[in-house]
């Protein structure tokens, strides 16, 4: 089975998360940003998968770098750069029969570059389906997983009980 490689193109996924869109909207694009990233690095926790965020620097002047933050690679591009290039660059140099490249885009003239390059993509909107998808079902298994233990308590005979308190009894003594 392949290594998956998640490329995010982070003002994209900005742009169409409609709750981070009202923020670049409100003149607070580095709270968007923050926010994709760290919805982007909780979402990491719950997928096996070597996740990067693309950003243009021409949001950022002068910047021009790649941040390990949260786990998650955060990849600045020059200022003479888009984001679009890099990715369509990257996904070409890492698409190969051990690494499966899945593009984050709702941009239509990358989604046809990427596929040239033998990288599969989804889109932004599919990503947010997936994150809210994997919280919930995280969520449910949590509750699942407290719910069966507190049924596993309440179904204990007083004598069971009884014998895990003299163990315990026991066990303090040596």
């Amino acid at each position: 089975m392949k290594k998956q490689l998640l490329l995010i193109d982070g003002y994209n996924v900005i742009g169409s998360w409609p709750e981070l869109n009202k923020l670049k909207l409100e003149d607070r694009l580095s709270d968007a940003r923050d926010a994709l990233i760290h919805t982007i690095s909780e979402y990491k926790k719950y997928r096996d998968v070597d996740m990067k965020i693309i950003f243009d620097a021409m949001y950022v002047p002068g910047l021009s770098k790649k941040d390990n933050k949260y786990d998650l690679d955060i990849i600045w591009t020059s200022k003479d750069e888009t984001a679009d290039s890099y990715i369509e660059a990257y996904a070409r140099q890492k698409q190969s029969r051990f690494v499966q490249v899945v593009v984050v885009t709702s941009d239509q003239a990358e989604q046809w570059t990427v596929f040239s390059a033998g990288a599969l993509r989804i889109s932004s909107r599919e990503l947010l389906r997936d994150v809210q998808r994997s919280k919930k079902e995280i969520k449910s298994h949590v509750k699942n997983y407290s719910n069966q233990l507190n049924a596993q308590r309440l179904t204990w005979s007083d004598d069971q009980l009884l014998r895990l308190e003299q163990l315990r009894d026991n066990l303090s003594k040596d």
